[in-house]
């Protein structure tokens, strides 16, 4: 059985972008739910699929965290990994979305988990703000905040992989990917369609989709009143060549290939590869 990619909730499963796409596992109410309900649940699934990677964002409440790391250690399992990139709600339910579609190859579940990172280098995360007076995710100086006091007053703002913000006018640009992309975007409370409008033709996008506004998008911008958008590379084919063409290495604790510095699934680093003679020249 493929890798399983769990969401902690039905709104960071996004729809599958291709008939390849795999389901995503939805741990609902986590941290609500009683621990041995929630134990049986995510255990069936380990037995079923091997391994198990959990997708969450910064914005995730602690005590599903907490519960999360009390799940794990009650397994004693090292087949279950919590990968929480630095990213708003909806770039980490694209990501999640990634994996889901990545799952279905012939990829080992440290390389797939892996993949999260790499991935992250390749998605442009941002949103259309009507505040800033509680964004502390990108840096706001005192101008900025001043502004955000202004009646109708709204901020483009780039949270991933160049913090940027500005206040939106007929100036207004935001620095977008140099490659051919696809953006979601999903609206919450702000009345707006510069997104889709200017910003999306100005990136040059390819197709342009939307989604429901993830729960913890307005905890994680610091209001509701937003639309959030993310930019990524829909193709399964590329994805699995950027995966692939990857150095691996070996987790010297679980004996799975890994990509990167750390395996996602026991926080080992993999040992450094051997040093390969020199070439000498010929005479």
């Amino acid at each position: 059985m493929p890798t399983a990619i769990a969401v902690t909730g039905a709104d960071m499963a996004l729809p599958a972008q291709d008939e390849r796409t795999l389901p995503a596992v939805v741990l609902r109410d986590v941290g609500t739910r009683p621990l041995d309900e929630v134990l049986t649940e995510i255990q069936a699934v380990v037995e079923a699929h091997g391994h198990v990677v959990v997708v969450c964002s910064p914005a995730t409440p602690a005590s599903v965290l907490r519960r999360l790391h009390t799940l794990r250690s009650l397994l004693e399992s090292d087949r279950i990994a919590l990968f929480r990139p630095d990213l708003p709600p909806l770039a980490v339910a694209v990501l999640a979305r990634q994996l889901r579609q990545l799952a279905s190859c012939d990829i080992g579940p440290g390389v797939l988990a892996s993949a999260g990172r790499l991935l992250t280098h390749y998605l442009h995360a941002g949103a259309l703000l009507g505040s800033v007076t509680r964004l502390d995710r990108v840096p706001v100086d005192l101008k900025q905040h001043a502004k955000s006091w202004l009646p109708g007053s709204q901020f483009a703002v780039l949270a991933h992989p160049q913090p940027q913000l500005v206040r939106l006018g007929p100036d207004a640009k935001l620095d977008g990917p140099e490659f051919g992309t696809w953006m979601l975007v999903a609206r919450g409370q702000l009345p707006s369609d510069w997104v889709t409008t200017t910003l999306a033709p100005a990136w040059q996008v390819q197709g342009l989709r939307e989604a429901p506004l993830p729960a913890e998008s307005g905890r994680w911008w610091g209001t509701g009143k937003l639309v959030e958008f993310c930019t990524f590379l829909p193709d399964l084919s590329v994805l699995y060549q950027l995966v692939t063409s990857v150095r691996r290495g070996t987790c010297q604790w679980c004996g799975i290939d890994v990509i990167g510095d750390r395996c996602v699934f026991c926080s080992a680093t993999p040992p450094a590869p051997e040093a390969r003679p020199a070439l000498t020249r010929r005479t």
